[in-house]
């Protein structure tokens, strides 16, 4: 059973032109996808879409093995896929780095003893530690995207999303990303620009152009 599919799905912003018609992807269990297409295709709204942060205007969204179209539908979708925003200044919004990874697991209804362990681990395992008490807005461009991950990675997602997680990475944080990328079991979509990335983390997947999905 697949963990995402998407079929026929049709989305337009209002007064503007279709951006999805009819857009079909599946992702399987452990697979790796990228996907791809020029600037304004569409992939950050499909990554949406498959979130429930837009909803089409036809078309089906299947999750987990169920159908998703209310509000209510997708709020078990956002606690079983970990979805890393494009920009990190969206994403990180608590004073200090322990604060922001401790956030998610709180929220799942983790006592605050269980989330410190939470927090420590996931930071011990992406080599983070030196960050633990940082205040959040004063981190580097870098460093910002890797606590962003950590963030998600503290709610044991089934599937990661990642839109152009390579973004403000210096060279030293490009490769931690695509080391503990690596070394990850989650299924994972990806959107990047980054042809050597994507060679690295999912080589496989699909290209969005005029509104449909095709395999590369």
């Amino acid at each position: 059973m697949p963990l995402l599919e998407l079929t026929d799905i049709h989305f337009a912003y209002p007064g503007l032109d279709p951006v999805l018609q009819g857009a079909a992807m599946r992702l399987e269990p452990g697979e790796r996808l990228s996907l791809v297409g020029p600037n304004g295709a569409g992939k950050s709204t499909l990554l949406k879409i498959i979130m429930g942060l837009l909803h089409p205007a036809q078309g089906t969204i299947t999750a987990f093995g169920k159908p998703r179209s209310a509000e209510a539908d997708f709020h078990e979708v956002r606690r079983r896929i970990g979805f890393v925003f494009q920009d990190a200044d969206d994403q990180l919004f608590c004073p200090t780095v322990a604060e922001d990874v401790a956030f998610g697991p709180l929220n799942l209804g983790k006592s605050r003893d269980e989330a410190v362990v939470i927090v420590d681990d996931i930071l011990a395992r992406l080599s983070l530690t030196h960050l633990r008490d940082r205040v959040t807005h004063k981190l580097s461009g870098g460093e910002k995207r890797l606590v962003t991950l950590a963030t998600v990675l503290a709610m044991e997602p089934e599937v990661l999303i990642l839109d152009e997680p390579t973004n403000a990475l210096d060279p030293d944080n490009y490769a931690r990303l695509v080391a503990i990328l690596r070394g990850l079991d989650e299924a994972m979509l990806l959107v990047s620009h980054d042809p050597e990335f994507r060679a690295e983390i999912a080589p496989d997947g699909y290209r969005l152009d005029g509104g449909v999905l095709s395999r590369l």
